[in-house]
């Protein structure tokens, strides 16, 4: 069996002690005599209305990419924090949470799903209102098939761990962003916003679209493409969307919260590679190591804006 890297980076970085810093254990997932902790992360401000950015990954085993992102950003971040005064005095007003891995059974056992077969990111009790694809939108048929939604009325542990834990860290934000990070859809690299479930505008489009603008005045060279996730494709059981809705129904007790969607664009890493596609890892995250390095470099800047605008969001969103 391999080394579950993964997980012991994970708990490598719980090590560093850094008085804005704080890790938290939100659940342990029991699974054939093996037990797989839940870790998250909080950096900065305990305010709870201090504007806030939450970094997601590993929702499916599949996708380690994208866990290694969120893993680089904070072992970039804690270094920083060990010699950067500077660094440490920015997150006075401001917070970072992180949940690295949410899927941790099925990266250890190479699932898209998790321990019970259900995949998280078809789990929420959101239905769509468009006709989705067979299967791909998500079914109930059966666990053995992919985009199992699980039992109905059953929010799986690991979905409930982020539901209290953004409600908990975000919610109360005045104005949050979370960005959750995918791979295994198209050539391009996409930044989505909500919904999954319906073509409709969903509620802070202009929100949306003014952070679109702003990222492509500030960074005109970048190689995103932004638009609303059911341009690409719908589905029922959308994590994000549920979490937004959640939110969006208390706005008069909540402030702003607007979660995206990083889907890193893996069919050009087959592209350029095509014998990756023998391997089911290979469809999903890039196999050889200087792509590897380029993608855990190349969205640093992104992570850094996001930073930026959400601190400064009273100076781009419009009243």
């Amino acid at each position: 069996m391999r080394e579950f890297q993964e997980l012991k980076d994970i708990e490598e970085l719980t090590k560093f002690s850094h008085p804005i810093v704080r890790h938290e254990i939100l659940d342990t997932i029991d699974f054939k005599n093996k037990s797989y902790p839940l870790h998250a992360f909080s950096i900065g401000s305990q305010d709870p209305e201090a504007p806030t950015f939450g970094i997601f990954a590993g929702v499916h085993g599949l996708e380690r990419v994208g866990t290694h992102l969120a893993i680089s950003n904070l072992q970039n971040l804690f270094t920083r924090l060990s010699w950067d005064d500077e660094l440490a005095s920015s997150f006075s007003n401001f917070r970072l949470v992180c949940i690295p891995l949410i899927n941790p059974v099925g990266m250890d056992l190479i699932y898209r799903s998790n321990g019970n077969g259900v995949d998280l990111m078809r789990n929420s009790p959101v239905e769509s209102t468009e006709k989705t694809a067979p299967l791909l939108g998500g079914q109930r048929y059966s666990s053995k098939l992919p985009w199992y939604r699980g039992q109905e009325g059953v929010i799986e542990r690991e979905n409930l761990a982020v539901i209290n834990f953004v409600k908990k860290e975000m919610f109360p934000s005045k104005f949050s962003m979370a960005l959750d990070l995918h791979s295994g859809f198209g050539m391009k690299d996409r930044l989505w916003f909500p919904y999954a479930k319906t073509r409709s505008p969903f509620p802070l489009t202009s929100e949306a679209l003014q952070f679109k603008s702003l990222l492509d005045k500030t960074l005109p060279h970048h190689i995103y493409l932004i638009e609303q996730q059911s341009q690409s494709y719908t589905t029922s059981g959308d994590l994000w969307d549920y979490l937004f809705d959640l939110s969006h129904a208390q706005k008069e007790s909540y402030g702003t919260f607007i979660p995206w969607t990083l889907e890193l664009g893996s069919w050009l890493w087959v592209k350029k590679n095509p014998i990756q596609v023998l391997s089911v890892l290979g469809l999903f995250n890039p196999v050889r190591q200087h792509r590897f390095e380029r993608v855990m470099r190349r969205h640093m800047l992104l992570f850094d804006f996001f930073t930026q605008a959400i601190k400064n969001h009273h100076n781009w969103v419009a009243k």
